[in-house]
């Protein structure tokens, strides 16, 4: 059998109607969303299916929704594929909890009340930090840094050669974004996001979350998994909640998960879990030699081959 790697998406590759056809067509997946309903008390499929867009892009509903429905693909992928297991897991941010969920250091129930907190949190620090976010295509990443240093914000991502994101007040993003340019980048892009992602303006987010994920009850992994925020693969179980609670206010560095990943297992399959292609995408460029399949609709799982 092939060494896989299980990926999951994250915030941001939210789109309406999501997980809708997998819904209809497998019972694992249903059974998904029919949970998420029950644990939460609304319909967080609906919200998936129907949007509004609006609606479904608040960190409030969005980080419960993604996380859904990306346990719902890995879902109707098991029923298809029974007993495939990853030689790791790694996930964009929010993506984080899938993998943990998807490795049994929690439940599903409880990982979806976990990321509805997280959720929540962040949704009140954008409110009382306001803040935003750009991306800068090209580039040194030591450049970028020492930019924000400068600007007094912080690198939010670091996603791939030439894709790196930075966050903070946006007086802080205007500025470095300036100095950025004196470096000849190829593009900076502003992101459309509600807040300051990933930079010390979630500090309060983060701090809040602390005690309701210290209360969570959690198992021993059955597969390893890399965390954003160490950009490797993560040694001691016990630093699992301190890295969770870190990554909200910290750099997610995605380059060096999947680099540490490949150096370790040598996988030769990268499958992402989830709404959209970012991670593939992201992967493809950081490491070209794997093969790569995505998990969102149900035509995805006819794709999917292990020769």
């Amino acid at each position: 059998m092939s060494r896989i790697v299980f990926i999951f998406s994250g915030q941001g590759a939210q789109t309406v109607g999501m997980g809708k056809d997998l819904y209809e067509a497998s019972k694992a997946a249903k059974a998904v969303y029919d949970e998420a309903d029950s644990v939460l008390g609304w319909s967080v499929s609906d919200v998936c299916f129907n949007g509004p867009a609006e609606k479904l892009t608040s960190s409030i509903n969005c980080q419960p929704a993604i996380y859904t429905t990306s346990m719902a693909c890995l879902a109707a992928f098991q029923e298809k594929f029974p007993g495939i297991e990853p030689v790791a897991s790694a996930g964009l941010s929010l993506g984080e909890y899938a993998a943990f969920a998807s490795a049994g250091y929690f439940s599903f129930a409880d990982g979806l009340k976990l990321v509805s907190k997280r959720g929540e949190f962040m949704d009140a620090a954008c409110r009382e930090n306001p803040g935003v976010m750009a991306c800068i295509l090209g580039g040194n990443p030591e450049d970028i840094a020492e930019a924000c240093a400068a600007a007094d914000i912080d690198v939010a991502n670091y996603n791939c050669p030439g894709q790196t994101v930075i966050s903070g007040v946006r007086e802080g993003v205007e500025k470095a974004c300036a100095l950025i340019k004196e470096k000849k980048v190829k593009r900076i892009v502003p992101l459309t996001v509600a807040g300051a992602f990933h930079s010390r303006l979630m500090k309060s987010a983060g701090e809040k979350f602390s005690s309701v994920l210290e209360a969570t009850p959690v198992h021993p992994l059955r597969f390893p998994v890399a965390q954003n925020v160490i950009g490797k693969i993560v040694e001691n179980e016990s630093d699992i909640k301190p890295n969770l609670v870190r990554q909200v206010a910290g750099s997610v560095r995605w380059e060096d998960c999947v680099r540490d990943i490949a150096a370790k297992f040598d996988p030769e399959i990268f499958i992402e879990f989830g709404p959209g292609t970012v991670l593939t995408g992201l992967v493809r460029k950081i490491d070209p030699s794997r093969k790569l399949f995505n998990v969102s609709c149900l035509a995805d799982l006819d794709k999917i081959s292990f020769c």
